[in-house]
């Protein structure tokens, strides 16, 4: 049997990528979000793994969201979704969304999850959240997140009027980081991820930690969680490594330690 996600990792086991494999749209059901939940669990057991990269399979589509042919389970996927998507967004490594093909519904809203969003340049594809369409509201974060990323006008109007757009609308807007084209789009997902891999994790973990805190929590909250950071990494081998490559003029290797 097919696995519903797939999962491979790249750059020494630094790097874990999930691939989203239910065809043809990518999209939730229950059994997809069980799956998906099992390898986040071992994503975030794996103390080896410093970056992860979301995608899906295929060419058509990165995720269409909610899969409608299992709407008789729709009262627990949805609270099952939204605790999955909020675990992505609060993880303390960095995520990359290669976004392969259609973002629509929840399938972007998992994106927005992502700290970084990479979209294959294809006019064809398009990004939204669709749902007023069908009579209901974004319900796995894209009302909060969304505006976090473009701003609360244009995603009132995306929203409102379902409006989609296309990679390279996204592009200008700011929903995604940069381009690819298709034959090149997971290489250059790996390519950054095995940047943010080569960056001390403990200070990456730190940043990400510091930057949930303030915008969960208010400023304050995150200024401590700053402070915190800040005293930590200051006993690191990692520290050692990096001021010591600086003076040697070369490039440091952070061990995490």
């Amino acid at each position: 049997m097919t696995s519903l996600i797939e999962r491979s990792n790249e750059y020494d086991g630094k790097i874990a990528v999930l691939t989203f494999n239910h065809p043809p749209a990518n999209t939730w059901n229950l059994s997809a979000l069980n799956a998906f939940e099992e390898a986040i669990d071992a994503v975030e057991k794996d103390a080896a793994t410093r970056v992860l990269v979301l995608t899906g399979s295929g060419a058509k589509c990165f995720s269409a969201g909610f899969d409608v042919t299992d709407a008789a389970n729709s009262p627990i996927i949805s609270p099952k979704a939204r605790n999955l998507w909020r675990r992505i967004d609060r993880l303390s490594i960095p995520t990359i969304a290669a976004i392969n093909g259609h973002a629509l519904g929840g399938g972007l809203e998992l994106a927005l999850c992502c700290h970084f969003r990479i979209a294959v340049r294809d006019p064809n594809v398009q990004l939204g959240l669709t749902e007023l369409n069908l009579g209901i509201i974004p319900g796995w974060g894209g009302t909060q997140r969304l505006p976090r990323v473009v701003g609360r006008a244009l995603s009132l109007e995306m929203i409102l009027f379902s409006k989609r757009v296309s990679p390279e609308g996204a592009l200008e807007i700011g929903l995604v980081n940069q381009l690819s084209d298709r034959d090149r789009l997971m290489e250059d997902a790996l390519s950054f991820a095995r940047e943010l891999a080569d960056r001390p994790p403990i200070a990456v973990r730190w940043v990400l930690d510091a930057m949930k805190a303030g915008l969960y929590e208010g400023l304050d909250a995150g200024l401590d969680v700053e402070a915190q950071g800040a005293a930590a990494v200051r006993d690191t081998l990692d520290r050692e490594e990096g001021f010591r490559a600086f003076l040697e003029k070369r490039k440091p290797v952070f061990q995490g330690r």
